[in-house]
């Protein structure tokens, strides 16, 4: 009975993971129809703007040759009507000196006939005629103004859709994610000479395979990226997966996404178990500062005495990391006597692991490491065989120090500002770092024997 149950469970969860599987897909496709009939609509605008914006090139350009034309129609029937003008005038004038010298030839006396032969000589020596260029100034050709817009013609009937650049296709092999930065790095499917840059975007998630389209976090894009590779640093790891996706453009378009990549961060996301800490440490969510009101007197805060843990980068191997197991809080007795401690509330059970822990200043003495949920409730971390640490005191003189066991390594290193902490379960190591140089502090080797927490001592 209770194997066939299991064996229910089991069918039970293929099939709820399945239809979850499915869901997301129509979910998708849903997403793909609405995209496909605003992105018709929008293409449909572009179109219509561009052959207009053509239109308004070829109006423009054809009212300049108008005009053109225009201009030299007038410059040249200008220039001809006061040829013309000149031309009749001297026609009138030569007229009236050709009558003159014709009434002439009737006078007889010698004397006044000689007296209109002067005259007439002097008028003709005088005469606009005999000075006109008898040569049109233009001639009416204006062929070159004319046209031939065949060739043109022919690069308008080859207008096509512009080639979309083709998807880019990220390596997951070539991909990088490590401290607190992911290398992304994408090819071409095949070589395109017209590509001017490319889009990345990416977004967090905590859901391994395909990205989701409901309650998922938006994408953020990185724009304008000239190579086939970008580093995106200054990250958060607060979640277990990040997807890619990156694409082409050219001077006017951008081509299709790459196929979405789903990179592990192996991100520790954990906080601190108040149910369970000294009653002399506040703790809030990743903060824990010392309180010597035993928690009753919340005003009397004392600064420069706040150790922080939160989740950072991931480790720089990539095995992968198991589900986050449930909480732990309230699970076991509370620390008390000189076990200034307090505990993560998720337990690492297998795999590789990575936070950093920084101290304010002013702070005197803490502690950082890992111990097994059996820690005493009077034990101080470092001080038996289920706990490992490094500690740091500043209190009369300053030690740096690693401890298991209540053995004392004393470590001749600067105390760093953060402290990088990576465990390594499945190998056996504990190793410490500074968290700024990537310097090694300090390295337990051991085999865990059952799941550790972080653990802090202020």
């Amino acid at each position: 009975m209770d194997s066939q149950k299991e064996a229910l469970q089991r069918i039970i969860s293929t099939l709820a993971n399945k239809n979850d599987e499915i869901q997301n897909f129509i979910d998708t496709l849903n997403q793909t129809l609405k995209g496909v009939q605003e992105n018709s609509s929008n293409i449909l605008t572009e179109l219509d703007e561009e052959f207009d914006s053509l239109y308004s090139i070829l109006d423009e350009v054809k009212e300049s040759m108008i005009n053109s034309i225009k201009q030299e129609q007038a410059r040249k029937l200008q220039e001809l009507q006061s040829q013309l003008s000149q031309c009749n005038n001297a026609l009138e004038n030569s007229e009236e000196l050709l009558e003159f010298a014709t009434r002439s030839l009737d006078i007889k006396e010698a004397e006044e006939f000689s007296k209109a032969a002067r005259q007439i000589k002097d008028r003709v020596t005088m005469a606009s005629a005999f000075r006109l260029s008898l040569k049109p100034k233009v001639s009416d050709n204006m062929t070159h103004l004319m046209v031939d817009f065949s060739q043109e013609r022919q690069m308008l009937q080859t207008l096509k859709f512009l080639p979309v650049p083709k998807a880019p296709e990220i390596d997951p092999i070539e991909c990088l994610v490590a401290d607190n930065s992911v290398t992304v790095a994408w090819k071409m499917p095949e070589e395109d000479n017209k590509i001017d840059h490319f889009m990345l975007e990416y977004r967090k998630t905590n859901f391994d395979g395909l990205p989701r389209v409901k309650d998922e976090r938006c994408w953020e894009t990185i724009d304008n990226i000239k190579g086939t590779e970008y580093t995106l640093s200054g990250l958060k790891f607060d979640s277990k997966y990040m997807n890619f996706r990156v694409r082409a453009c050219n001077k006017a378009v951008a081509g299709e996404y790459s196929d979405p990549v789903t990179l592990e961060t192996k991100a520790l996301n954990f906080s601190l178990d108040n149910s369970s800490s000294h009653l002399n440490l506040r703790v809030e969510d990743t903060c824990v500062e010392w309180d010597p009101t035993g928690g009753k007197g919340q005003e009397n805060k004392i600064k420069g005495k706040e150790n922080k843990g939160r989740s950072g980068t991931p480790s720089p191997k990539r095995t992968s990391v198991g589900s986050r197991p449930p909480a732990i809080r309230g699970s076991r007795d509370r620390f008390t006597g000189e076990s200034y401690t307090v505990l993560g509330d998720t337990a690492i059970e297998s795999g590789q692991h990575y936070w950093e822990v920084k101290a304010q200043k002013e702070c005197k003495s803490y502690s950082v490491g890992v111990a097994y949920k059996t820690l005493g409730k009077f034990d101080q971390l470092g001080k038996t065989n289920t706990s490992w640490c490094i500690h740091v005191n500043n209190w009369l003189q300053n030690t740096f120090a690693a401890k298991h066991n209540n053995k004392v390594k004393a470590l001749d290193i600067t105390v760093p500002e953060r402290i990088g902490v990576f465990c390594d379960f499945d190998g056996g190591q504990l190793s410490f770092y500074d968290a700024n140089s990537k310097q090694l502090l300090y390295s337990f080797k051991t085999k865990f024997t059952q799941p550790v927490l972080p653990g802090f001592m202020v």
